[in-house]
C-alpha cells in the first residue's frame, strides 16, 4: 500500500492517490478527509470481510462486539496507511468515526448473534449508513459522510447523488482514461455554506459481484435486482463534506 489513503473494494483495500486542487487550506482538508475516509472504509471492510460469519445460522455469538471491531478497523488503517492511528490523541473528528462505528456494532449485536437465522441484512451498506448518520449527527453537522453511486445502481433514495457528486461521477469518474481511484477535492458552498468536498470513486470487487452482478435483472439475496455489474466496474463513490464557519 503506497498511498495513505485506502479504498474497500469488496475485501480488499487499494491505493487511492489525490487530485490536488485548490489553496493551502483545501490541502491541510484533504489530509483530514484522508484519514477520516480511510478509517470509515477500513470499518466497513471488517463488516465485508465477516459476511458469511455474520449470516452463518449455526452460531450465536459471532464476536463482532463494538470493541473487537474497533480493533480491527484499526488494523486495517495501519494497514492501508503503514501508520498506527494514536487513540490516546484523537482529534474530534477521528473519535466521532470510532464512536460511531461502535455506536452501529452495539445497536446491531441482536441481530448479528441471532442464531438460526440465515442472511441478515446487516451488509457493509447498511453498515456504513448507519455510521454515517451517527458520525453526522456526532459533528453536529460540520461534517457529513455518505455512500453514493452513479444514479442508474442507486439501491436507497437516501444516497442519490447530489448535483456536485453526479457531475463527478458522470464527468470524471466514468472517463475511460480517468486515473483508478483517484480521489477529487475542491473548495465550494453546500446550501449557501463555504464547504470543502472531497469524493473519491469505489469499484466492485469479487464480493460485491454476488448482489451487483451478473445476470442482469435477476434477484440477489438481499431481493434487490442484479445491476450486471463488472468486476473493477464503478460502483459508487464516498462523499465527504466539511463546513466552514
Amino acid at each position: 500500500m503506497m498511498s495513505k489513503l485506502g479504498q474497500i473494494v469488496g475485501c480488499a483495500l487499494i491505493a487511492l492517490p489525490l487530485c490536488f486542487c485548490g489553496s493551502v487550506w483545501a490541502a491541510d482538508l484533504a489530509k483530514i478527509s484522508d484519514e477520516l475516509t480511510t478509517l470509515y472504509m477500513a470499518a466497513r471492510q471488517v463488516v465485508s470481510d465477516n459476511q458469511a460469519h455474520i449470516n452463518n445460522p449455526d452460531l450465536g455469538n459471532k464476536g463482532l462486539s463494538a470493541d473487537a471491531v474497533v480493533s480491527k478497523t484499526l488494523e486495517n488503517y495501519q494497514k492501508a496507511t503503514n501508520k498506527t492511528l494514536d487513540t490516546t490523541n484523537l482529534s474530534k473528528a477521528q473519535k466521532a468515526m470510532l464512536d460511531a462505528v461502535r455506536q452501529a456494532m452495539d445497536e446491531n449485536q441482536d441481530l448479528i448473534n441471532e442464531k438460526g437465522t440465515g442472511f441478515k441484512g446487516f451488509l457493509p451498506a447498511v453498515f456504513g449508513r448507519q455510521v454515517a448518520t451517527n458520525f453526522t449527527k456526532t459533528m453536529n453537522q460540520s461534517m457529513e459522510i455518505k455512500l453514493t453511486a452513479p444514479k442508474e445502481y442507486v439501491r436507497n433514495r437516501a444516497n442519490r447523488p447530489d448535483k456536485w457528486e453526479h457531475n463527478v461521477i458522470e464527468t470524471m469518474f466514468k472517463k475511460p482514461d480517468y486515473q483508478t481511484g483517484k480521489a477529487f477535492y475542491e473548495e465550494g458552498e453546500v446550501g449557501g455554506k463555504k464547504a470543502f468536498r472531497f469524493i473519491l470513486p469505489e469499484y466492485y470487487g469479487p464480493s460485491c459481484l454476488s448482489c451487483h452482478g451478473t445476470p442482469k435483472g435477476e434477484r440477489d439475496i438481499t431481493g434487490g435486482l442484479k445491476e450486471g455489474a463488472a468486476l473493477n466496474e464503478l460502483g459508487g463513490a464516498i462523499s465527504l463534506t466539511i463546513y466552514q464557519d
